[in-house]
């Protein structure tokens, strides 16, 4: 076993234990350890803690990963780490090699992952919460599982940094976080002196009229691109990166959405007509100067090096004389970048 760490469950638990859990979950309001979502962090050299807060020691790199997780794949190609790939999930679709993979699925009878004799698992906090008895055996068994999921961009580069960990790629990762920095202190100078800056509205959900809380990935992606949120009151539906807006706040802005944007992918899938038919939103002044747009989510909302891409589309819809060469230019600079950190 390459990591040690306390499993998420434990066959030990006596009764004394569960009463005293519910204890503390009750009387001093702390949730119970698999439902929570804790900041990612790396620990000196070889440890790190997940998104449930678990500890984890990494003594060598996992050469038989299983990624649940498009974004988990996509990083791990990104850092060269796609020959320890031997499973992606049923959706993974990006880099067109992944597809190359066996799929596996978070619903498929765990002795399917058991014959593939992974040495590590790659979930989210999603999977863990929806199907904690699939993840239980892979633990029960001595397989890894590791839930990450980051939550802003601070946590998106120790993500990166945990994944090179991971599978030995230190080097790789912290190369692909200074690209990315690079290339977003370029995109922020680039948009720091427009003024007036356009004000957006940024769709989750259509029909049940979301957006994305302040510190969500589209979100940052909006202010990087030179965009005002024009929705940053909106409150978090419980401890996700969506929030609750609704169409009444949304018209009482009307006057002030100079764009609609919304994402375009597997909880939303609207096009520009259904947007501007929408009963009421006739009053918008987006809708009304024919400036409503749609964007991919994988561009925008997964922790991964493509965000820059979302960046750039989002930038060439809002100030397009400015992102059309300059912007274009900072996009090609960060992935024509060397690869790999010489020795």
């Amino acid at each position: 076993m390459h990591i040690t760490n306390r499993p998420i469950f434990s066959l030990k638990i006596g009764v004394i234990a569960t009463v005293l859990t519910l204890l503390c979950f009750f009387m001093l309001n702390i949730p119970a350890p698999i439902h929570a979502q804790t900041h990612l962090a790396i620990i000196g050299n070889h440890a790190f803690k997940d998104s449930t807060g678990r500890k984890f020691t990494v003594k060598k790199p996992f050469g038989r990963i299983i990624s649940l997780y498009g974004a988990h794949t996509e990083n791990l190609f990104a850092l060269g780490a796609n020959d320890r790939i031997i499973g992606v999930s049923d959706n993974d679709a990006y880099p067109p090699k992944a597809r190359e993979k066996k799929v596996f699925s978070y619903r498929d009878d765990a002795e399917k992952f058991l014959a593939a004799k992974p040495d590590l698992i790659l979930i989210r906090p999603m999977i863990l919460r929806a199907y904690p008895e699939l993840i239980q055996k892979m633990e029960q068994t001595g397989i890894n599982v590791v839930s990450l999921q980051p939550g802003n961009l601070t946590e998106m580069y120790v993500y990166w940094q945990i994944l090179g960990l991971l599978t030995g790629k230190k080097q790789a990762a912290n190369q692909m976080v200074g690209r990315f920095k690079n290339a977003v202190n370029a995109y922020e100078n680039l948009t720091d002196p427009i003024e007036p800056k356009k004000r957006v509205y940024l769709e989750a959900i259509h029909d049940k009229m979301k957006t994305f809380t302040p510190h969500a990935m589209a979100a940052v992606v909006l202010k990087m691109a030179g965009g005002i949120n024009v929705a940053l009151d909106a409150p978090q539906v419980r401890q996700t990166n969506i929030a609750y807006y609704g169409k009444e706040r949304i018209i009482s802005k009307a006057d002030q959405i100079d764009v609609y944007l919304a994402q375009y992918g597997a909880m939303n899938r609207p096009t520009i007509e259904i947007i501007k038919n929408e009963p009421g939103f006739q009053v918008i002044k987006a809708v009304c100067e024919n400036q409503v747009f749609i964007i991919e989510e994988v561009i925008i909302s997964r922790p991964t090096f493509r965000l820059l891409k979302g960046i750039f589309t989002m930038g060439r819809i809002l100030y397009p004389n400015r992102f059309n060469q300059k912007g274009k230019e900072i996009l090609n600079a960060a992935e024509s970048a060397p690869k790999e950190v010489p020795h």
